[in-house]
């Protein structure tokens, strides 16, 4: 198993359930690490502007500590951006920014009526034959934070979904299962309200490029990933709150370390995108 499926688990499920539209003007900044054997690996810093109906999230992933030392550099750039109806998430586009020991990549998905997906590659993506992703399998696929947003609005039923995700290379299902609910004091998790929902994760990989060998992937997804969904403020949203996935190593943790709201500016209110 490696960071980047966790990193997929944990922004993947960054949810948002029905009763979070309509929202004041607000900003939320969390921050979140990922350890491997108790080692700092990465850190993701959320920023989700809300405005009425109407959403934009950006995450920036990075390394630190002994990895960054060891390893090759990386840093990614996700955001989403949309508006909530009665009838859910209604997803506008969504982005992503990749760079991997100074090698760029990005994507940027719009969407239109009956699942249509509109994709701008850069550097243009050319996949083998084996490679490719077929128009059935990107039909309603969402880009990382979007298919994200669009699993909360199931509420307390949220670990009850598969997520159809997309990064432009590789389709993935996210198959969410419930767990159970945890008091929030029983967690562990500082700053938690209520009850934490519980759930586990299995990643199943659907076509694209992807740098394991089919019965390596195959293994991993039969470990799931247990993550605890928690709320922090007087909404309904529930965020990640911990993280943990055994490999055949050691274990990878996820954990918050902070959450942090305050109102939007009315020219950050403005700012936001459609």
């Amino acid at each position: 198993m490696r960071f980047r499926r966790a990193f997929i688990a944990l922004v993947t499920s960054f949810v948002a359930p029905v009763t979070a539209h309509a929202q004041d003007a607000r900003q939320v900044d969390i921050a979140y690490e990922i350890t491997f054997a108790g080692i700092s690996g990465f850190r993701i810093d959320v920023t989700a502007r809300f405005n009425g109906s109407n959403y934009d999230v950006e995450t920036t992933t990075f390394k630190e500590g002994v990895l960054k030392a060891v390893t090759m550099n990386y840093v990614g750039r996700n955001r989403a951006w949309g508006g909530f109806t009665t009838r859910g998430a209604q997803p506008s586009a969504g982005s992503l920014s990749i760079s991997v020991d100074g090698k760029p990549r990005t994507w940027l998905a719009q969407y239109g009526a009956a699942g249509f997906l509109q994709e701008t590659h850069s550097p243009v993506w050319k996949p083998t034959p084996q490679q490719t992703i077929s128009d059935a399998d990107r039909k309603d696929s969402l880009d990382p934070l979007s298919a994200a947003l669009s699993v909360g609005f199931a509420g307390d039923a949220a670990c009850d979904k598969t997520v159809r995700s997309n990064d432009g290379k590789r389709r993935i299902d996210v198959l969410f299962r419930k767990v159970g609910m945890e008091p929030a004091a029983a967690t562990g998790i500082p700053g938690a309200i209520g009850d934490v929902l519980v759930c586990e994760i299995y990643t199943k990989r659907v076509a694209g490029e992807f740098d394991e060998a089919p019965k390596e992937a195959e293994t991993e997804r039969e470990r799931p990933i247990k993550i605890w969904l928690a709320r922090f403020d007087n909404t309904q949203i529930r965020y990640p709150g911990k993280l943990e996935a055994q490999t055949l190593f050691a274990t990878i943790r996820g954990r918050i370390l902070s959450f942090r709201e305050r109102p939007l500016t009315p020219a950050e209110a403005e700012a936001i995108r459609r």
